[in-house]
């Protein structure tokens, strides 16, 4: 098991993506610490199931969107761990709204969360790796709006444009420290968010402009 003896951060681990990179990182012989905003329950869950495979997990909530809940997770993350191995930063907001629909409250809730979340979990992330001179791995999960624009997802896309960005600064600040710095950006997959999102027409788009003509799997990003 590639993942034996370390221990991994995942933000947004109580559903979705995130729920699955936890069970597979689980299953690989990692130790988590699951990260959710409002559903406690589904972080529960997630943790259960990973205890049920042998792995350790804890649960802490933290809103990425709010530093100083951002750093108490980081706080209550290290008394009950030595030291980190992965960060995962999975956790983002859609902000799925027209353009001229986009208020300022929206734009700054999907901003603070998917890019101030982001470098504040990493730069955490970092000094715990830099304390215990762990040639750790951050993961920044984006995503191909960074690429390709996307009508309804204005803040969402320029998020994960400054995210591809950050994934590259991030990787040339840190590289001193072995600290690998990485992005994955998939395109659409069936996740429940998807699902109550995408119209028939939307998804016929998508099939249309996949070559596997379907969505990805949750599972198959792990």
């Amino acid at each position: 098991m590639r993942l034996t003896g370390k221990t991994v951060l995942i933000t947004g681990a109580s559903k979705g993506i995130g729920r699955a990179l936890a069970l597979g990182c689980a299953r690989e012989g990692a130790d988590l610490i699951l990260n959710y905003n409002s559903d406690r329950a589904g972080a529960l869950a997630a943790a259960a199931e990973i205890q049920a495979l042998g792995r350790r997990a804890i649960v802490v909530r933290a809103d990425l969107a709010r530093v100083p809940q951002i750093e108490r997770m980081f706080a209550q993350a290290r008394k009950q761990f030595k030291r980190l191995d992965v960060l995962i930063n999975n956790a983002g907001l859609t902000g799925w709204a027209g353009f001229f629909d986009t208020t300022e409250a929206k734009w700054d809730t999907v901003l603070d969360t998917n890019l101030k979340g982001t470098f504040f979990c990493s730069l955490a992330a970092a000094r715990w790796m830099r304390e215990t001179k762990t040639a750790g791995s951050i993961v920044n999960v984006s995503t191909q709006c960074a690429q390709l624009a996307v009508q309804n997802l204005v803040a969402y896309g320029t998020s994960k444009a400054a995210l591809a960005h950050l994934t590259k600064q991030q990787a040339a600040e840190l590289a001193s420290l072995n600290i690998r710095v990485n992005s994955v950006a998939p395109g659409p997959v069936d996740t429940a968010m998807a699902k109550a999102v995408h119209s028939p027409e939307i998804r016929a788009d998508y099939h249309d402009a996949i070559p596997l003509n379907r969505y990805g799997l949750e599972e198959e990003l792990a």
